[in-house]
């Protein structure tokens, strides 16, 4: 059966405002029957892709077997702050999942070898005791289109880059090597995630991200591309024992990460022990998606391995991965940081509220979810802080022109940000105070302060050549751009991009249009009957008490906004009137039907698990009922 969908070609990112000749709105007609029809269609392609990538990656590659040790620089802490190890992408965490520390059933807050790598995640949770709604889905989603106009310092024109750095889908996986190091049984919910739970399986948690494009490259920045987004598949275990009685400072949060690609072969190694620079740089078969692009995103989990594969139906180019042992995925050992070759699988077979992975900050399940809180935009740029790191195999990365410290921008012309910082001390510092920023207590970032330490990364605007395998690369910066996550994992005096309104699709020419869901629909053709609106702001919010509950508020206490879910017509119709509706993040824009109580919508601290995660009570799912009834 033909699925419907945007209008047959597609935009740049630079293009809105000039749709291709016989441009249409973009239309999904979504009924009951057409919607069985799209799912059980992706579902079966997905499958028959992933048997395809996994015997193109068997015949391109050789799969190691036994037991490997990690390369001394890797990706077995993907927040970068191994004491061993080496990080190949030296972030800070900024696309690692938020752990929390479970001491006596309670979260606290993570601090990684004395860095807390806590970052701010607004989610919507799905629902549903369905068989098989734990582990096959499929979204719908439209791309946003940038401005022609460049970004501003003052903000008045942002792009979608300096909003989120990583719009995800979510799910739990099974890894019986990851906390709390127990058996754990694949899409079955015989598997307990309760953190109370000595018995609960081990686990792992999987995020589809979708990375905007106009800040390169990936490797100590943001984006595949300066005009076209990408997609990746990363896996992220935990090596700690139940209460964090033991964890391996060494590889505490190991991560795997593939690109999806359209051979369904991993552009460099995925594992934790073997990413080198390779594995973070797009290469021709890497899916590149434009700015305007309608994509069917469908998570299946095949005998042959958990896969995610997305579809352009705009300009009909697909992208997959396999996350299996014969595509390079391997799992952690606590012991000593080794992998060992590993097919992944998602954990439950259902979507049910219980349905968590212990650890996480986030209280997913099946999550839709926009990482924010990583824009600080300049007038200039100051404090240069090279960044450098080779590689085995002769591999290298070289970005001399990073710099630490944020001058002017949306705080003011005259303003001067965070940093600069040594190993040993940042100047300037500053953290969440009750009317703004305040004087951090300390100058030390290794200290798990909740503080701002310096605003770097830091790009100056236009083009800067780096030099990778020691070939001089161009690399780009649509703006003087900070991103807050060297010396910490993101924007933690509430004072940058994300928590200001004016920064956010409105509708009008000088913001991105706001990102489009619908979905996501369970492999019989039917939404989740249930949501939950989610953040894991308090975590990250110096003035929150996660044991009490006390100061963790949304928002932030100081920031003057925080973004938000939102419902608006689908686009087109069915006889003269709207068939659904479609899922919006941001403010309110002018089609906008429900916010739902705008930044009330994420209800309140929980505090029986952890109080950095304000999170609302089970609802039912909106997006067909009411004013968006089909």
């Amino acid at each position: 059966m033909r699925i419907p969908w945007a209008r047959r070609g597609s935009s740049t990112r630079f293009g809105r405002g000039s749709p291709p000749r016989g441009g249409r709105k973009w239309r999904l007609l979504l009924v009951p029957a057409l919607g069985l029809a799209v799912v059980s269609q992706l579902s079966v392609t997905g499958s028959a892709v992933a048997a395809t990538a996994a015997a193109a990656a068997k015949t391109a590659t050789t799969a190691a077997t036994g037991a490997v040790a990690p390369n001394a620089v890797s990706e077995v802490d993907c927040n970068g702050w191994s004491p061993k190890y080496g990080t190949v992408r030296k972030l800070a965490g900024d696309t690692c999942v938020d752990p929390i520390r479970v001491v006596n059933g309670k979260g606290e807050r993570f601090i990684d070898n004395h860095w807390y790598v806590g970052h701010d995640e607004p989610s919507v949770k799905f629902i549903s005791s369905t068989p098989g709604s734990g582990n096959t889905m499929t979204y719908l989603t439209k791309i946003p289109v940038d401005p022609r106009q460049s970004p501003t310092p003052s903000g008045s024109v942002t792009n979608y880059g300096q909003l989120s750095i990583a719009p995800w889908f979510g799910l739990p996986m099974c890894d019986p090597k990851s906390y709390p190091q127990n058996p754990c049984t694949p899409d079955s919910d015989t598997n307990s995630g309760s953190i109370s739970d000595p018995n609960a399986a081990g686990s792992a948690f999987m995020e589809l991200q979708l990375y905007p494009p106009g800040y390169t490259p990936f490797v100590d920045s943001e984006s595949c591309s300066p005009t076209k987004w990408c997609a990746a598949l990363t896996i992220d275990s935990l090596e700690c024992t139940f209460n964090f009685g033991t964890c391996n400072a060494n590889c505490e949060e190991p991560v795997n990460f593939a690109y999806l690609q359209t051979n369904g072969v991993p552009a460099g190694p995925p594992s934790p022990q073997l990413s080198d620079v390779s594995s973070l740089v797009p290469n021709q078969n890497t899916l590149m998606i434009n700015g305007g692009d309608t994509l069917a995103v469908s998570i299946s989990d095949p005998p042959q391995g958990f896969t995610t594969v997305i579809r352009d139906l705009t300009t009909h180019q697909t992208g997959f991965m396999v996350a299996s042992a014969s595509n390079g995925f391997m799992n952690t050992n606590i012991a000593d940081c080794s992998g060992t070759p590993f097919t992944f699988h998602a954990e439950y077979s259902t979507a049910q509220q219980q349905n968590q992975v212990p650890w996480a900050a986030a209280e997913g399940g099946v999550l839709m979810e926009q990482e924010i809180g990583h824009s600080e935009v300049c007038n200039s740029v100051t404090n240069q802080d090279p960044f450098s790191m080779t590689y085995p195999g002769g591999q290298s990365y070289s970005d001399p022109n990073t710099f630490d410290t944020c001058m002017g921008g949306t705080e003011g012309p005259n303003a001067t940000g965070e940093g600069p910082c040594t190993a040993a001390a940042c100047q300037n510092s500053t953290a969440q105070g009750p009317n703004g920023p305040v004087a951090c207590s300390t100058e030390n970032p290794a200290s798990g302060a909740l503080c701002e330490f310096a605003d770097a990364y830091c790009f100056q605007k236009g083009s800067r050549v780096a030099l990778v395998n020691d070939v001089p690369t161009t690399e780009y910066s649509d703006a003087n751009q900070c991103m807050a996550n060297r010396y910490q994992n993101g924007d933690l005096d509430f004072d940058g991009l994300s928590y200001l309104a004016s920064s956010w699709p409105d509708g009008g020419p000088n913001h991105p249009t706001a990102f489009e869901y619908a979905g996501p629909f369970q492999a019989n053709g039917q939404p989740y009957p249930q949501i939950q609106f989610e953040s894991d702001i308090g975590g990250s919010s110096a003035l929150c008490n996660v044991t009490t509950g006390s100061g963790c508020t949304v928002p932030p206490i100081s920031a003057q906004f925080y973004p938000y879910w939102s419902l608006s017509p689908l686009s087109g119709g069915m006889g003269g009137r709207a068939t659904a509706c479609v899922w919006n993040f941001g403010k309110d824009l002018p089609n906008t039907i429900n916010d739902f109580g705008k930044d009330a919508q994420y209800g309140t601290p929980d505090v029986a698990r952890y109080g950095g995660t304000i999170i609302s009570a089970v609802q039912n799912n909106p997006e067909f009922s009411g004013g968006c009834k089909i």
